[in-house]
């Protein structure tokens, strides 16, 4: 069955219904994942035991379950999200100390809000050109098929977001904007290139991590803010903001990408059920000349940005 049928005659129906209803199918799909197939089961097996080595078999098991009735919900709130209307994302997203992006707005400041795959990332996406008042600004990579890339890019778009190719990112950071831009960057990917790859320990384990915020603040002056997710019950969820810096020429090589990971692995380890443990996300090897190449990364950093 071709993407356009699936999404007309299952898809874009369900995301009508209230999300009581759709729950119902959260239910259902985390039972068979949980007691029937276990969906990308020896990922999240390797991905917890290697993040923590100290746990008991039983402690994985109640963190894979966990993770697993939340990974539904967030299958299901993404359904949900092509239709869910602004007044009922308003209510389901509360955010503390907004104070923080009001105040580098006011400075004329343009932002980038970062994160992980941490909680439901996908109602912020739609959410955020209204929550904020910075032009909100979304970079991705295409979807392999088409028509599910145009669909799903239109409905995350339609409350005023801009969503940029991950390619285009040169090009459009070049131009002059009409007030600032809060560019929404989720920092946990695993990166395409071991070696353009910041490195760090990051839950117990030598972690490549994307370098791409780090370098977009230092060509740009953005400020950096680090938002957490926080599950209140389920559907509803409350937005917190920690500064990082307002003025990134200040801090050194790997600062801003140690703190924004750091923050993360913060709230990973006081609810690891909400990250997404089926993520390959430590695919990429350590290169053997780790040394020599932090070393390498670091001469080219400070001779692109130290005036």
């Amino acid at each position: 069955m071709s993407g356009k049928l699936i999404y007309y005659l299952f898809v874009l129906p369900l995301s009508k219904l209230p999300l009581g209803v759709l729950y119902l199918f959260s239910d259902l799909l985390s039972f068979i994942f949980i007691h029937i197939y276990s969906y990308r089961g020896k990922v999240v097996d390797f991905n917890l035991k290697r993040s923590f080595p100290d746990k008991s078999t039983e402690e994985i098991r109640t963190i894979k379950k966990r993770f697993y009735r939340h990974f539904c919900d967030i299958l299901i709130e993404g359904i949900k999200n092509i239709s869910i209307s602004e007044k009922e994302l308003r209510k389901r997203i509360l955010v503390n100390n907004k104070e923080i992006i009001d105040v580098l707005y006011q400075k004329n400041k343009s932002v980038l809000l970062v994160s992980g795959h941490y909680n439901n990332w996908e109602w912020l996406v739609c959410a955020q050109n209204f929550l904020f008042p910075h032009q909100a600004v979304g970079i991705g990579m295409p979807l392999s098929n088409a028509f599910w890339d145009k669909k799903l890019n239109e409905r995350r778009a339609r409350f005023g977001m801009r969503i940029i190719h991950a390619k285009l990112v040169k090009d459009f950071y070049k131009q002059k904007f009409e007030k600032p831009i809060a560019t929404l960057i989720l920092s946990d990917q695993s990166p395409p290139d071991s070696n353009k790859s910041y490195w760090m320990n990051f839950l117990n384990q030598q972690t490549a991590v994307l370098f791409g915020c780090e370098l977009l603040a230092h060509q740009h002056n953005f400020a950096v803010v680090y938002f957490t997710m926080y599950k209140v019950k389920r559907g509803y969820y409350e937005m917190k903001f920690q500064l990082i810096t307002e003025k990134p020429q200040l801090c050194k090589w790997g600062e801003i990408t140690e703190k924004h990971t750091k923050l993360l692995e913060e709230a990973i380890l006081s609810k690891p059920e909400y990250w997404m443990w089926s993520h390959k996300r430590w695919k990429r090897e350590v290169p053997n000349d780790l040394i020599h190449l932090k070393e390498k990364q670091e001469k080219e950093f400070y001779s692109k940005f130290t005036k």
